[in-house]
């Protein structure tokens, strides 16, 4: 099928694709603030990072965006939440070395305010090396898989891809993120657990995330096979 285009003749962004990669950039940049704050699963056995909460949805609409609209849109999203992302980091910066405010409570708050934002831009620098990889990892895999099974079996090529973004990603992130912080030991604990209830996340929601990569190849008229492409991830268009 062929892509919906302009009169100029040029590929149309249609709204769906707009509100899919809008709401790509706001988890990733959420699950960014929620990072710092890790909790307790079980009986003092596992722990978790809150970003787990939200993180998975940008993974489950980098899978549709893949499977839709190709690896190519897919990765121009993928820097547009790169670049937003890096902006979040440089205003928390800037913002928590402001100087002190003057009454007493204010600067409880500014306080409570710089321990959380603190840690923002290291967060943050370490997400986005990680996440460039994972989200490049998910789609390339995702791409590739389609096309060796000629668009057949997508919830087993987006769970592949999935298991594939998230251990790219969290091997890279929470060592950048959390060494010095943690032992190396809780590290290893918290990057196991993360990729394996991140990919059960993917596993609980596939039937809704097929449904909705058919809904949307019907309704854009598009089911983009990725055929001589070439998988730079510098290279957009």
């Amino acid at each position: 099928m062929s892509e919906k285009t302009n009169s100029a003749g040029q590929h149309a962004l249609s709204v769906t694709f707009v509100v899919l990669a809008v709401t790509f950039c706001v988890c990733l940049i959420t699950s960014n603030l929620f990072v710092p704050r890790l909790w307790r699963v079980g009986n003092n056995w596992m722990q978790l990072s809150g970003a787990v909460i939200i993180f998975p949805i940008s993974y489950i609409i980098n899978d549709l965006l893949t499977e839709v609209y190709g690896y190519k849109k897919a990765m121009n999203v993928i820097w547009m939440g790169f670049i937003m992302s890096a902006f979040v980091a440089v205003a928390a910066h800037v913002v928590s070395i402001l100087p002190m405010p003057i009454d007493e409570n204010s600067q409880a708050i500014a306080q409570s305010f710089n321990g959380l934002f603190g840690m923002i831009p290291r967060t943050t620098a370490a997400s986005l090396l990680a996440f460039i990889l994972g989200s490049y990892m998910n789609s390339i895999v995702l791409s590739k898989m389609k096309i060796a099974t000629k668009g057949k079996g997508f919830g087993w090529r987006a769970i592949t891809s999935t298991i594939a973004g998230e251990l790219s990603d969290s091997v890279i992130f929470y060592p950048l993120a959390f060494l010095g912080t943690m032992p190396v030991r809780t590290i290893l604990s918290i990057i196991v657990t993360q990729v394996t209830v991140k990919t059960l996340y993917e596993i609980v929601i596939l039937p809704v995330t097929a449904l909705i990569s058919r809904k949307l190849k019907a309704k854009e008229c598009i089911d983009t096979f990725d055929y001589d492409v070439k998988y730079n991830p510098f290279k957009l268009k």
